[in-house]
């Protein structure tokens, strides 16, 4: 049962982080999860069992999780083509729109952002960082793999004749194609991209709490940049990420990056996501007192499960630069 412990926890925390710690989600309505689970943490656990068993590192894991965010937006809502999604009246597609795609690139970078960085990269790093000694070991055998996908597949359909039967939305034939093959040219892009390697860069790098800082300065800077900028919202998500990969790739490839910069990061994007739920109205419901309450318990859980992981994350560190 130990074994498959990370598995579970990752199963239900991919979907609290996804949409209740987001806070798109009140915590009234938690009885979601019966669908959420399976399609979030389905997804979540079929990434990182993927990339863990063929010896891929966390690059493979990011790109897998733009294909998931793909998949999802495309398929399972189709947000990324409705231009009134379930009657909402939000107006995703208005900012940056080309019509001959039928998309609004604002909304396309943003939710894509959320999926691949937060749903599910963010998720799946808070998780090992929980089990530091397993974090690059496969957690599931061959039945619990089998059983993922299976629960996978019943949430990305449920999902999807959830959201039809409340919108009867259904996208353009050449628009589901663009989508498949943007989907199918991730995973390609990730399975191409090199193994992870044993070999590290010499030279020191910066206290993990810098880094912590950065992505939670980087990941509020995206989540507050007004999407009425349109085009020169687009500019500043492109400036963050060039900002965020060239200082990840630079410093992640040294022999002093360790479980700790990586649980940094997480955490980071992750208090984001947390503080920003107090200032957002959900995408679901009223931001009533429930609903702040809520923002409340899904903050002080992740600052619970950081205090934990940092811990451990500390030991193997320190059993990593003194084997003896």
């Amino acid at each position: 049962m130990r074994r498959v412990l990370p598995a579970v926890g990752l199963f239900f925390i991919a979907p609290l982080v996804a949409e209740f710690l987001l806070g798109d989600l009140p915590i009234t309505l938690l009885g979601a999860l019966v669908v959420l689970a399976p399609m979030y943490g389905g997804g979540a656990l079929l990434i990182r069992e993927t990339a863990r068993r063929t010896g891929r590192g966390w690059p493979s894991i990011v790109v897998l999780g733009l294909a998931y965010a793909i998949f999802e937006e495309a398929f399972t809502t189709q947000t990324l083509f409705n231009p009134n999604y379930l009657h909402l009246n939000l107006g995703l597609l208005n900012h940056a729109y080309i019509p001959a795609l039928g998309i609004g690139v604002w909304w396309t970078v943003f939710v894509l952002t959320l999926h691949t960085v937060w749903s599910m990269s963010v998720s799946i790093a808070l998780v090992e960082a929980l089990v530091p000694d397993r974090a690059t070991t496969p957690w599931l055998g061959r039945v619990g793999l089998a059983v993922t996908i299976l629960l996978f597949v019943f949430g990305a359909v449920a999902g999807t004749l959830i959201g039809y039967r409340q919108d009867h939305y259904l996208a353009s034939t050449a628009q589901f194609v663009v989508a498949a093959i943007a989907c199918i040219a991730a995973v390609f892009m990730a399975f191409r991209l090199p193994r992870a390697g044993s070999t590290r860069a010499s030279g020191d790098v910066p206290n993990p709490w810098l880094f912590g800082a950065g992505a939670l300065g980087a990941g509020s800077a995206f989540m507050v940049i007004p999407n009425t900028w349109g085009w020169w919202a687009v500019g500043a998500y492109a400036i963050l990420y060039a900002v965020a990969i060239a200082a990840i790739a630079h410093w992640s490839g040294r022999a002093a990056w360790g479980t700790r910069h990586r649980l940094a990061l997480a955490g980071g994007a992750a208090l984001a996501y947390a503080w920003h739920a107090f200032v957002q109205t959900p995408a679901v419901g009223k931001a009533e007192i429930s609903t702040r309450i809520g923002n409340a318990v899904f903050a002080l859980g992740l600052i619970v499960l950081l205090g934990i992981a940092a811990r451990r994350c500390s030991k193997i560190d320190r059993l990593n630069a003194d084997p003896r």
